[in-house]
């Protein structure tokens, strides 16, 4: 097949050889099988897009934040084997026209399908720079129909102590649940992976389907969701109730804003040797500032 390059799509949002190699085999397994589709929409690629070289894969899928498998950054890639991801059903409930107990290629059948690939920063000052595949959030709300009361957005994991061996431990309150106003939830950079690298979504990446908000620290990505709620009120979320004082709802990069126990304004790049800046909503300020305009990010960090 020939692959054509329009003239103005720039150089760094062109997928690498090595994983455009790999997506043929990601479409086939979860663009057919995952997404309950024959992928007749276009994928699309760059928005969001980074000049910043990728991570080594081995890196991404070996060094994680994943209490659910424990609280170690390799137990994630050790203990994840015990994940079973299918049959998966995501529960859609709250203000939606839609809800429903959904399995996956259902949820997501029809969807467009986008590659993107997005500098993500952990709250503990590490960073990656990591290709994803999947949908817009957007695209799967006005396919739900959120009411007119809802204005955040309620993610749940799944909670399976038999298969993830960190619920037994009194580390979080289980399970874990993140949240997202409806702007942010809207906001075209804000994707359900389902896919990295090219390939399907490792267990200990938080298969078969995670939240990715780029411009925001790592945790409220929740992995493995298994229900999403529209509400008309904030919800409580993990992290937050486990420290306010350290984690706030809306856990926007912002260098400024230092973690009582660590500075936020330097990072380390897992696979290099010296710190670098920490830029402003990750480098996404240009997209993603206007989404706050006239809330203090300080208070509300």
């Amino acid at each position: 097949m020939l692959i054509r390059r329009p003239a103005d799509i720039p150089v760094a949002e062109i997928t690498d050889e090595s994983l455009y190699g790999g997506r043929r085999e990601w479409l086939a397994a979860v663009g057919l099988a995952t997404l309950g589709v024959a992928f007749p929409r276009r994928v699309s690629a760059g928005l969001g897009q980074v000049d910043d070289q990728p991570t080594p894969f081995d890196v991404v899928t070996t060094y994680n934040n994943y209490y659910e498998f424990g609280t170690g950054k390799d137990d994630p890639a050790r203990n994840a084997g015990s994940l079973r991801t299918k049959p998966w059903v995501v529960a859609v409930e709250g203000d939606v026209k839609r809800p429903g107990n959904y399995h996956l290629d259902d949820l997501l059948k029809g969807l467009p399908v986008v590659e993107r690939v997005y500098r993500m920063r952990c709250v503990e000052a590490w960073s990656m720079v990591i290709p994803w595949m999947g949908v817009p959030l957007a695209a799967l709300l006005k396919k739900l129909e959120p009411g007119t009361k809802a204005k955040y957005l309620e993610f749940t994991t799944l909670y399976d102590p038999k298969q993830m061996p960190g619920q037994r431990s009194g580390v979080l309150e289980w399970p874990y649940v993140e949240g997202l106003t409806i702007q942010e939830a809207n906001h075209d950079l804000t994707i359900l992976a389902t896919g990295i690298y090219g390939k399907s979504l490792l267990n200990q990446n938080g298969a078969p389907i995670r939240l990715v908000v780029p411009w925001k620290y790592g945790f409220k990505g929740g992995k493995s969701i298994v229900r999403i709620r529209l509400l008309e009120t904030a919800p409580k979320t993990t992290w937050n109730i486990a420290a306010p004082q350290e984690y706030g709802f809306y856990a926007n990069v912002n260098p400024k804003v230092h973690h009582p126990r660590w500075r936020q304004d330097k990072e380390r790049r897992l696979g290099e040797l010296f710190k670098r800046d920490t830029l402003p909503f990750n480098g996404y300020a240009d997209r993603v500032a206007s989404l706050y305009t006239g809330i203090d990010l300080k208070a509300n960090y």
